[in-house]
């Protein structure tokens, strides 16, 4: 369960907007979570506090196919994205490294600031600010326990250690 803060975008937040181009020549993450969002709104990594969440519209990460977008997010202490929808590429990068992310239509409905509460395995949100419950797409089995060992090298090296 995840109790979380909403920080709102909107739709069409492309890879350049989550981690500017400029910062690309480093993989280091605490580099990366100093820039997170930086373009979209330059207070972001100032205002968002550790397990906050991004809420935001359509197409969320559309762009590169780069693993920075996601790390840059997760390094910056953000616990989940919930958007109406992600690029694939995102989509798949976000849980090789451990992020998670949940596909929810009604994000309209949702604030900047409002309260969360968010059951990873089920999917429901439930906002606390409106009193309100939503039911995201469920994150498949498998796609949980990359999310739970941190990543799909995590992941690995888990089901390596154990004879898998």
């Amino acid at each position: 369960m995840i109790v979380a803060k909403v920080w709102k975008f909107e739709d069409n937040i492309d890879t350049d907007l989550i981690i500017p181009a400029r910062y690309l020549n480093t993989s280091d993450e605490a580099e990366l979570a100093k820039h997170c969002m930086e373009d979209a709104d330059p207070d972001f990594v100032k205002k968002a506090q550790k397990g906050d969440c991004i809420v935001a519209g359509f197409n969320f990460g559309s762009g590169s196919s780069r693993e920075h977008a996601p790390i840059a997010i997760k390094a910056a202490g953000i616990s989940c994205v919930i958007a109406k929808s992600f690029a694939r590429i995102f989509y798949r990068n976000a849980f090789n490294i451990g992020l998670t992310i949940l596909e929810l239509p009604e994000t309209d409905k949702i604030s900047e600031g409002d309260i969360l509460e968010i059951d990873t395995k089920t999917g429901k949100i439930f906002n606390k600010t409106k009193n309100e419950t939503y039911q995201a797409t469920a994150i498949p089995e498998f796609m949980q326990e990359l999310i739970e060992s941190g990543g799909l090298f995590n992941y690995a090296k888990k089901m390596i250690q154990k004879g898998a």
